[in-house]
């Protein structure tokens, strides 16, 4: 909703098997990991986001000490502040698709 909210088409997932599903058939142009995805099934989509292309990832984090998810782009806590400045960096004025 709140990059809905500043004109980026979003794809939103509710588990690892819609997130998989997604992840192996669209064509994204940045892949956001919530902070309430268990790792292992982080590490899980990065390894299959990065087989289908290089598009940046960011992981978001539950607190700062957090193992970060090896070949994520980026890993920031999950403040819609920090988010928007990120990607709006990632994509300067341009609006993306994302899952």
């Amino acid at each position: 909703m709140l990059l809905d909210s500043q004109g980026h088409q979003v794809v939103s997932c509710l588990g690892f098997t819609e997130s998989l599903e997604q992840c192996r058939a669209g064509n994204f142009d940045l892949f956001l990991l919530g902070h309430s995805i268990p790792y292992s099934d982080k590490q899980q989509l990065v390894a299959i986001f990065r087989e289908k292309c290089s598009a940046p990832i960011i992981s978001l984090r539950r607190h700062a000490g957090e193992q970060l998810v090896e070949g994520a782009s980026y890993h920031i806590e999950p403040d819609p502040d920090a988010l928007l400045i990120l990607v709006q960096r990632i994509f300067g004025a341009s609006k993306k698709q994302m899952v």
